[in-house]
């Protein structure tokens, strides 16, 4: 298996965007103003489809959702 393969595989990471979201009655749109990041790449985030993350916008949505790293990913591995 070439590199380039196993990057399509699960990550053993899932974000638990969606479940922090209902916890605070927030919507994905909300968050995108706050944050200052795309409905799009929230939901690739969310879905577990997203590769790499920026510190910065880690950090911008742990300061929205008033959590920490930890409790927006998790090891599922």
């Amino acid at each position: 298996m070439s590199p380039a393969e196993a990057d399509d595989g699960p990550s053993g990471v899932h974000c638990r965007l969606d479940e922090l979201l209902a916890e605070r009655g927030m919507t994905l749109t909300r968050l995108s103003e706050l944050v200052g990041v795309s409905i799009v790449n929230l939901s690739v985030l969310k879905n577990d489809r997203a590769r790499a993350i920026r510190y910065s916008t880690l950090s911008a949505i742990c300061r929205a959702l008033d959590c920490s790293v930890g409790d927006l990913l998790v090891r599922t591995d």
